[in-house]
């Protein structure tokens, strides 16, 4: 039977990668989509996830709530040096032959109510059989915490993509994108008592869809999500290979997915992290406790951390969902 989740989300191209990943994967029924700001504003957010459905030839797709709209007390700094103004690598830029767009402005209809109403409706409807991916800013989870804590307790697991545990940042040397941008919500979600699954920087690096194999691999397939995957990691793949010498872009947000769609690819330790919100130069940091010490001497663990990832597996299954001939 499929888990029932609900997917956070600001898309950001490889959040659009793990919306597609998490659609198409049977082992996942995906109830609604909310979407908070972080790599953009949450009305681009918002446009971009209709974007990715609009690839999509099945309907009805899941119900799509707007989220907050800025971070719980600092100004919102998005993330369009890496991700391209909208979020999706510009997509703009790309024409038909006939010189219409590629990618038309999609249809965009958000359910009626919010992203925390939606959430809270569903966690009444299945009582402890939702899981909730977050691949952005933990605005959104914190936000339905401090409104009704005992209607939270209803989530059957929150798997975020955030933090670094023993590696550097990618924002500042000690922070990752998701937890800086809205450190004092993700402390919230980590002092909350929720069940947490953790996939953070430290494995997420070890997944990268090189240049490479999306030119030799999936673009040859002339599908239309392999033609969005070619088109819209160009932008990040041009960035990183200048500032970090690798052609590829590494795969954060659909290795939270692909957790929850596999359990088995992650290696998971139990650790108590927090969040520093004070620090003038590590503001954002996640800390966790890794002290080789008797484990009645320290605070007693608030989350699963995945230390390691069986990435070759990874990529394996996120080529056969998205791009299925390229996998043979």
């Amino acid at each position: 039977m499929p888990i029932r989740v609900i997917i956070d989300t600001d898309p950001g191209v490889d959040d659009a990668l793990a919306l597609l990943l998490g659609l198409l994967s049977p082992e996942l029924q995906v109830e609604a989509i909310t979407t908070v700001c972080g790599n953009v504003s949450v009305d681009m957010a918002t446009r971009n996830v209709f974007r990715v459905l609009s690839l999509l030839a099945e309907k009805p797709w899941p119900p799509v709530a707007r989220g907050a709209d800025r971070p719980l007390k600092n100004e919102l700094k998005t993330a369009a040096a890496v991700h391209g103004e909208d979020g999706l690598g510009n997509l703009e830029r790309y024409q038909l032959p006939d010189s219409s767009p590629r990618y038309p402005d999609p249809e965009i209809l958000p359910a009626p109510q919010g992203a925390i109403p939606l959430l809270f409706n569903l966690l009444d409807r299945f009582p402890g059989e939702i899981s909730l991916i977050a691949l952005g800013p933990l605005t959104n989870l914190a936000q339905a915490i401090l409104r009704d804590p005992g209607r939270m307790q209803q989530v059957g697991e929150i798997i975020l993509m955030g933090g670094a545990i023993g590696v550097p940042g990618n924002v500042t040397p000690v922070a990752e994108f998701n937890i800086y941008t809205d450190p004092e919500a993700a402390q919230i979600v980590f002092r909350s008592g929720l069940p947490l699954t953790v996939v953070p920087l430290d494995v997420t690096r070890q997944v990268r869809l090189t240049r490479k194999a999306i030119l030799e691999e999936i673009q040859p397939l002339g599908t239309r999500i392999g033609q969005f995957i070619v088109d819209s990691t160009a932008y990040s793949l041009e960035l990183f290979e200048r500032i970090e010498e690798i052609p590829a872009i590494t795969l954060h947000d659909p290795l939270a997915v692909g957790v929850a769609v596999d359990p088995s690819l992650l290696n998971l330790k139990p650790l108590f992290v927090d969040v520093e919100i004070q620090g003038e130069m590590t503001r954002g940091m996640t800390v966790a406790d890794l002290r080789p010490i008797a484990a009645d001497l320290k605070a007693k663990p608030n989350a699963r951390v995945a230390r390691t990832v069986d990435g070759k597996r990874f990529l394996n299954l996120f080529r056969e969902r998205l791009c299925p001939e390229s996998s043979s």
